[in-house]
């Protein structure tokens, strides 16, 4: 058993209530001016005050002594929406966005997610391993040490399942803790173009009880939107998903008010995400039904989309958390420093709303809450280092990471 204390630090870190935080609880944060940590064999053994801390100790027993020597400590992100499984960028697409061609016009033409699948089903699993690896560890480096990678650019069972594979194995070959999303909704495939409902058929019953038999995501996800798939369709994939035994979640309400999220709440969802035209009567159900609003500003910014509506969202008790949802089309960045920026300027939440955002309810959003996502005993010792004297750095010092330094159970691996 290894046993390491880490002292002299100013430690910020959400409060886990038991439930995501929300509303005024946002906001709050366990602050100690000069804290410490105990860790053993990855987990937070003890946290508090420096001096209480050794005082609770044997100070014989540890391996090692960490001085912060003042250093802000917070607990490393949760990015719990993200397409980092992919096998080519998009950078031709940018340029016909910049010059105003609509997502959905892109899309319509055989380009976006299509062109994605097109160069994932060419790809080998090992191609496909190495190119995500890349990404995956800049995530890292930028201080995310949880992150959701969605499948979805296969939209064939076989190539769904060998997305999964190389998500798995994302989880067991770097440092991160990674939770596996089928997504085999994300769109129409061009071999179903102008039947939908057949490849619904095809979804439900042959790649669900496929991903079911296969073991390794947890949750089901589904992309309703105006032309890709209707609110029925998507109500009838997620209840065959939780048949099946899956957590579900939703695209919802990306550019139009479809309803998304009144069907995340109708159906138990872990979270809707998105969420930039949804109506005010749907986020109420979610917030009286639990579920979790996951918002993408780096797409907004990247898409020239007005932002999702945080401020109002944390105002009516709905918990909010925050997501890059990179991918190589419609928000290229791993940066959760990047994101909260963005929340905190164009977004209107605090620092301190939005470090909440990046961690505890992130985790609540993918299912990880019990052992990531706050600094507290019994759960990993994730948690980063920032050049800066409190969390405000993340959003003021734009433009850079001050991430300092990344732990993974208690371990630095950056």
């Amino acid at each position: 058993m290894t046993t390491r204390l880490f002292k002299n630090a100013r430690i910020f870190t959400p409060v886990d209530a038991g439930a995501p935080a929300a509303g005024k609880d946002q906001g709050n944060l366990r602050i100690l001016e000069q804290g410490a940590l105990v860790v053993e064999n990855g987990l937070i053994a003890d946290l508090g005050e420096t001096d209480a801390v050794r005082g609770r100790i044997d100070m014989g027993m540890l391996d090692e002594v960490v001085d912060c020597r003042g250093r802000t400590v917070i607990p490393g992100f949760v990015d719990p929406h993200t397409h980092l499984c992919f096998a080519a960028l998009r950078e031709a697409e940018f340029d016909l966005r910049m010059a105003g061609t609509p997502y959905l016009d892109i899309l319509k033409q055989g380009g976006g997610i299509l062109s994605s699948v097109r160069a994932v089903r060419a790809a080998s699993e090992d191609d496909l391993f190495e190119t995500s690896e890349r990404h995956v560890l800049a995530a890292m480096r930028l201080g995310t040490t949880t992150l959701e990678i969605k499948s979805g650019y296969g939209l064939d069972t076989e190539t769904e399942l060998r997305m999964l594979r190389v998500i798995d194995r994302m989880g067991r070959e770097t440092p991160l803790d990674v939770v596996p999303t089928f997504l085999g909704a994300h769109a129409v495939p061009e071999e179903y173009r102008g039947r939908a409902d057949a490849f619904v058929d095809l979804v439900v019953g042959e790649m669900i009880p496929a991903v079911r038999d296969q073991g390794i995501a947890r949750y089901c996800d589904v992309f309703c939107e105006e032309g890709v798939f209707s609110i029925d369709q998507g109500r009838r994939i997620l209840a065959a998903a939780r048949e099946a035994g899956l957590g579900v979640k939703i695209h919802a309400d990306e550019v139009h008010d479809l309803g998304g999220a009144g069907l995340a709440a109708a159906m138990g969802a872990a979270s809707a995400d998105h969420l930039l035209a949804a109506s005010d009567g749907n986020l109420l159900q979610m917030a009286e039904g639990g579920v979790t609003a996951v918002l993408l500003p780096a797409t907004a910014y990247s898409l020239r989309k007005p932002y999702a509506r945080a401020r109002h969202m944390i105002d009516a008790g709905l918990p909010v958390a925050l997501a890059t949802d990179c991918n190589p089309g419609s928000s290229y960045t791993e940066s959760m420093p990047f994101v909260i920026g963005l929340a905190v300027i164009n977004m209107a939440m605090t620092p301190a709303e939005a470090l909440t955002a990046a961690t505890l309810n992130a985790a609540y959003a993918v299912g990880m809450a019990k052992t990531v996502g706050s600094l507290d005993s019994g759960k990993q010792a994730d948690f980063l280092f920032l050049d800066g004297d409190s969390p405000t750095i993340l959003a003021y010092h734009a433009g850079v990471s001050p991430v300092a330094a990344v732990f993974k159970r208690g371990a630095r691996v950056f």
